[in-house]
């Protein structure tokens, strides 16, 4: 039994989470789910976990281990995506370059073409962490991501800060992407008769 038959009535989306390692996304992830704070191990591999978003929407989020050899892997769970949610560590200026260029490789993948993109700028509590301003500036989002919808959300793991809003933001994203891909599916039917 595959996970997309799960439960047939609920509508969804596929959310990848990528980002470096120690970015905080297995932190994150389970923040969302409930407001525990536990220490996390690194993620060898990846976890996933099903986060219901409104009425009769689940997120299921693939949170996918950022270290460099699991890095080549990323491509394979991009596949299906409906979000990508991309996690960067804001107070660690060194990384950040790294980071970025990571994200470079990722939206140059063919399969993800058009899909939103949501990046939390993590750790907004450490002394010298970036704003999303600098953060959008950092990672050229408005290079990279000027044929989708995208946003730079500043978030706390810790604390749960933005963390509601970024699951609102990844919802709505995933819902319009979801209807303008139904959409145009249907019209390329219509087309071909």
């Amino acid at each position: 039994m595959g996970l997309h038959n799960a439960k047939p009535s609920m509508k969804g989306a596929n959310v990848v989470m990528l980002g470096l390692d120690s970015a905080g996304k297995s932190t994150l992830l389970y923040k969302f789910r409930s407001n525990d704070v536990f220490i996390t191990m690194p993620t060898i591999g990846f976890n996933v976990d099903m986060i219901e978003a409104g009425k009769d929407f689940t997120l299921t989020f693939w949170d996918v281990g950022g270290q460099k050899k699991m890095r080549e892997l990323w491509s394979n769970f991009l596949e299906d995506a409906g979000a990508l949610l991309y996690v960067v560590d804001s107070s660690d200026k060194r990384r950040l370059e790294e980071s970025r260029r990571e994200f470079e490789l990722i939206l140059k993948n063919e399969s993800i073409k058009n899909i939103p993109v949501v990046v939390l700028a993590n750790k907004q509590d450490l002394p010298g962490a970036l704003n999303a301003e600098e953060v959008t500036r950092k990672l050229k989002m408005k290079k990279y991501c000027s044929d989708r919808n995208w946003y730079v959300q500043p978030c706390c793991a810790i604390t749960g800060e933005g963390l509601a809003e970024a699951l609102q933001r990844v919802a709505t994203f995933a819902r319009q992407y979801k209807k303008s891909k139904e959409t145009s599916t249907t019209l390329k039917e219509l087309s071909s008769f």
